[in-house]
């Protein structure tokens, strides 16, 4: 049975403060902390919503005002299909871009890059495309630095991936013919606000070198937003499944989702995953034995926590542990301030000190290195298994 938690009944509410603070506690006694969002952790970076009356779908009917089309099919690979809904598609991204470049991340992205300093975080796993977890800290599946430029088949270099990014990175565009991906220019997004996609410069300087030596020129493909559409495979969907089988081979010791409805398919499946993995990784109560205090330590392990303002369906009942009820920022910076209150430890900061001068005159002393990342150690992984992560978004 799912335990509920309401965020605003703590504090006049004894038992709920106390079972909080005690899920703060286990956040910093686990060690290995999966982390899997969607878009409610972005809620408060100053994201226009889609629905509002002065969200991001409304300032597109302004430019488009025949045209029909739910907030769904804006991320339906099947809007492809149309001319119209193609352009309603791009002028709709545009704008995105625009409201995610003025962004900054949330307190809930500063918690998980946090949960990664202090070597807590065995992996987060995000369906949002707007990057602020990157800008947080963390290396994503579309950063540049993870790319691999070996001859294998791994398109990343997944162990040093932090973030997952399930549904793609709106900071990226890829070729719809030879799949090469560039950064997102103001360029790029000034032609997808008219409505149109550009030319794929790798494309059309392959097929302008034919033309020179008088051959056929080659198809030209054009560049789109480098995200994943409902029904669509990930282009990264072998690395993936290779990363999230390396996780559940560490036997993760606590699962957070936050800010999501859990209503897509295939991130349903994900989260059962885990969260069988954590259950099924659990200590037993007589685990520990001896000492009171290792058994009490013991048993904060193997939970399941959901941070989200509305409940989880029917579905999710003997697989989610808690539900704690409200924002995830407010969630986040309690867990960080019961922690910083119970392990005082856990936060100092070591400072190393380097001579200067001669010993001799009195030399002093200066700082020339501060290290805060002295929570424990990071865990071994083990070798992960190969195999096609369906499609996330079917």
């Amino acid at each position: 049975m799912t335990i509920t938690l309401d965020l605003d009944a703590s504090t006049s509410d004894a038992p709920t403060r106390r079972s909080l603070s005690n899920l703060s506690l286990a956040v910093a006694k686990c060690k290995k902390i999966l982390v899997v969002t969607g878009a409610g952790i972005s809620c408060s970076c100053g994201i226009p919503d889609f629905r509002s009356s002065d969200g991001l779908y409304a300032l597109v009917k302004q430019q488009y005002p025949d045209v029909v089309l739910k907030g769904r099919d804006l991320f339906d690979a099947s809007l492809f299909r149309d001319a119209t809904s193609t352009a309603v598609f791009y002028t709709f991204i545009s704008q995105l871009k625009k409201s995610i470049d003025s962004a900054s991340p949330s307190p809930t992205h500063r918690f998980i890059k946090t949960l990664d300093s202090k070597r807590k975080l065995l992996r987060s796993y995000t369906q949002n495309i707007d990057g602020l977890e990157e800008r947080a800290g963390l290396v994503g599946t579309a950063s540049q630095e993870v790319k691999s430029t070996g001859k294998g088949k791994s398109k990343i270099k997944t162990k040093e991936v932090r973030n997952v990014q399930l549904h793609g990175d709106i900071h990226r565009v890829r070729c719809t013919f030879c799949s090469a991906d560039f950064p997102c220019s103001q360029e790029h997004i000034d032609t997808f606000l008219s409505g149109a996609p550009p030319e794929c410069p790798e494309c059309a300087a392959r097929s302008t070198a034919r033309v020179a030596r008088s051959a056929r020129a080659l198809k030209v493909g054009t560049l789109r937003p480098a995200i994943v559409l409902y029904d669509e495979p990930h282009p990264l969907g072998d690395d993936i499944g290779t990363i999230q089988t390396a996780d559940i081979a560490r036997k993760p010791d606590m699962l957070i989702i936050m800010g999501t409805s859990l209503k897509v398919h295939g991130f349903k499946k994900l989260v059962k995953d885990f969260a069988r993995t954590v259950h099924e990784c659990a200590p037993s109560c007589s685990a520990s034995g001896g000492s009171p205090l290792k058994k009490n330590a013991k048993s904060f392990a193997g939970k399941v926590i959901f941070v989200n303002k509305t409940a989880p369906g029917s579905e999710w009942d003997g697989i989610i542990d808690y539900h704690v009820v409200g924002e995830t920022d407010r969630w986040c910076e309690k867990v960080i301030e019961d922690w910083k209150k119970a392990r005082p430890s856990d936060w100092e900061v070591q400072k190393t000190l380097v001579a200067t001068g001669e010993s001799a005159t009195g030399g002093s002393f200066h700082v020339a290195k501060e290290i805060t990342n002295t929570v424990g150690a990071k865990a071994k992984g083990a070798s992960p298994a190969y195999f096609s992560l369906w499609y996330l978004r079917s």
